[in-house]
């Protein structure tokens, strides 16, 4: 076990834990049980509350800065960092959190993942924008395709039949709502062209998390530090270019308190989920994180049609559900394959799984 992740099992220990009981060595099967509940409960409640407030922000009619709101949920993650290694060092044994002092060269050697990072938060922010969240679950859905031709192109890793076939589900679930959000007529080509784009991202920071991990002597935190605090400088010419400060000093509500409210609140949330990600493949494992994650995308969906009071087609439920299906098989596949190559496979699936912010 590396340094990343016993430092991992240290906070999420000390989250859980009831650390005025020492010696209570074992648990009863029912607190066990009821903190795996709350763990998946707090992990639905936060990836889903995150995708409804990018929504409600990107969806925005008097402002169209989707890049600008992107830069600012960055911001907070660097201010959050901050807060919590200040914390730790104010409260040490209440607070485990790493130490955070920049360092040029580190930051340097972060800028092929951050140009990633960027592409992949921005493209999921712009599918979200166009597509909504109903149909966000399908637009998004293709980061598992893009794994298996990455890591066939990149890696030289074959793939058994089974996964492709499972592949070849979710594709076939992609198409089918493709047509009939066009059926409805609230097909919009840049959102799913958006969406798109936005997978391979997921599936290449994947790639390139793990190439720079050690970097950050494999330390989650620093990586997300580091990425954030570059994107955060790498977004201002961008949104220069893009003339997004100009359609922010002509809206209205700059200045309402609700709409910083809401803003800060989307970047605490985009923080949280990364823990709450977690926390979840602590207390579960990868295998069952991603199918908690293919069952919370299914209630999203579900909550997204309520809310819109939207009326889908049967062939529109049943493309969800391809992909859904797909997503779940695929990994129930890779997890039985996973169980018989050796310990340091399993660990590389396990921190890929944690690398799609849409899940």
């Amino acid at each position: 076990m590396n340094r990343s992740q016993l430092k991992r099992s240290r906070i999420l220990r000390m989250a859980f834990t009831d650390s005025t009981r020492p010696g209570d060595k074992e648990e009863t099967f029912i607190m066990r049980a009821t903190k795996i509940a709350l763990v998946v409960t707090l992990y639905w409640f936060v990836s889903i509350t995150m995708v409804f407030l990018n929504n409600d922000l990107l969806d925005n009619k008097d402002l169209d800065a989707p890049v600008f709101i992107t830069f600012f949920q960055c911001v907070v993650s660097v201010g959050l960092c901050l807060l919590f290694s200040v914390l730790a060092k104010l409260c040490p044994g209440y607070v485990d959190f790493p130490s955070l002092k920049f360092d040029l060269r580190v930051s340097r050697e972060m800028l092929p993942l951050t140009v990633v990072f960027i592409s992949m938060i921005t493209f999921n922010n712009l599918c979200l924008k166009h597509v909504g969240v109903a149909f966000y679950t399908v637009g998004r859905s293709l980061s598992t395709v893009f794994n298996v031709l990455l890591s066939y192109l990149v890696l030289k890793q074959s793939t058994s039949i089974y996964a492709v076939m499972c592949c070849g589900v979710i594709l076939g679930g992609f198409w089918l709502g493709v047509d009939q959000e066009a059926v409805a007529g609230s097909l919009s080509w840049t959102g799913v062209i958006f969406g798109v784009v936005a997978s391979l991202c997921v599936s290449l920071n994947a790639i390139f998390t793990k190439k720079v991990l050690p970097v950050v002597d494999g330390n989650i935190w620093k990586l997300s530090y580091y990425n954030n605090l570059n994107a955060s400088v790498l977004f201002i010419p961008l949104i220069i270019v893009l003339g997004e400060f100009k359609s922010l000093f002509e809206f209205t509500r700059l200045s309402h308190v609700h709409f910083w409210g809401m803003m800060t609140l989307g970047g605490i949330f985009g923080f949280a989920i990364g823990y709450v990600t977690g926390l979840q493949i602590k207390f579960t494992s990868p295998l069952t994180h991603n199918v908690s994650g293919t069952a919370k995308s299914c209630a999203q969906t579900v909550l997204a049609v309520i809310y819109l009071a939207s009326h889908k087609s049967g062939l529109w439920w049943t493309s969800n559900m391809m992909v859904l299906g797909g997503s779940c098989a695929y990994t129930w596949v890779k997890g039985s394959e996973m169980k018989k190559v050796p310990v340091e496979t399993h660990i590389s699936d396990t921190e890929k799984s944690k690398d799609d912010p849409g899940v």
